[in-house]
């Protein structure tokens, strides 16, 4: 038996991703997360604006007017993530020497740098300097997607540092910092695998019919909904780990309430003297 709901896999990943988001907001602000990651706030937050700004805007403006938009939203996207990864590092880390810090950094870059080289073909010099209005839009849509690139390829090797290392500073397991890095890495790294997939199927595959072309063209459409589905998934790890407060911090809020009753208990004698005494 089928069930014919009229809604693609597309759409209902849509759907939920988008509600998933507001419900990840709700925490972040209500269980006074926005505080502690604020970077991290605002990215979930531009994600937002960016999925409705496509599904709002697409089709009902002028296609150079959405691209000046969608290529703006993503070079600010890429901007705010790298500075989520230093906002990450800065808390998992914290107390490391500062000559370790910069070690460590240069080698997640330099890293990061020698994979994005050789990750997919470079425009031509001559199409990004061209003095005109499009090849200023070519070249800020290149920052976008190589910027994106080498914020995922920064986000694993992050995420693997966090996860092997963190425990011996500010991170340990079932910290947020280190559910953090653990969502923002899982997602990085499926991004990353279906990026690569599809650049080899766009190099490598010679479509000759249409029907070839549609074969290809709905190959790439599960790729994206796989992706989309890993993400769904790290939306809800967020949800759910960030809702629970970390192991330490129940008994940090239970050292100051103890301390005001032990000062009250002692005062209550003192009083009670000071009535005997009259």
């Amino acid at each position: 038996m089928h069930f014919n709901f009229g809604y693609s896999a597309t759409q209902v990943i849509w759907t939920v991703t988008f509600a998933a988001l507001l419900v990840l907001l709700v925490v972040l602000l209500g269980r006074d997360r926005a505080r502690r990651y604020p970077w991290f706030t605002a990215s979930i937050a531009l994600i937002v604006v960016r999925l409705l700004a496509s599904r709002l805007l697409y089709g009902r403006m002028p296609q150079l007017t959405m691209a000046e938009i969608f290529i703006a939203l993503a070079d600010v996207a890429m901007l705010v993530g790298l500075l989520v990864l230093v906002e990450v590092a800065r808390r998992a880390f914290r107390g490391v020497q500062r000559r370790t810090w910069i070690g460590w950094t240069l080698v997640l870059v330099a890293a990061a740098a020698y994979v994005l080289h050789f990750w997919g073909p470079w425009p031509d010099r001559r199409t990004l300097t061209a003095d005109s209005f499009l090849a200023v839009l070519r070249l800020m849509q290149l920052a976008a997607q190589k910027g994106d690139l080498l914020v995922g390829l920064l986000t694993v090797g992050l995420g693997l540092l966090v996860v092997l290392f963190g425990r011996r500073f500010k991170a340990g397991w079932r910290s947020h910092t280190q559910q953090i890095a653990i969502g923002l890495s899982t997602a990085a790294m499926a991004q990353l695998a279906v990026q690569g997939a599809w650049l080899r199927i766009a190099l490598t595959a010679m479509p000759k019919t249409e029907a070839e072309f549609e074969r290809i063209m709905g190959l790439r459409e599960k790729l994206f909904n796989a992706n989309g589905a890993v993400y769904l998934a790290v939306l809800v790890w967020w949800i759910v780990w960030l809702w629970m407060d970390e192991p330490g911090a129940a008994v940090a809020a239970e050292i100051p309430s103890a301390s005001v009753a032990a000062e009250a208990t002692t005062e209550a004698p003192v009083d009670g003297e000071r009535e005997n005494e009259q």
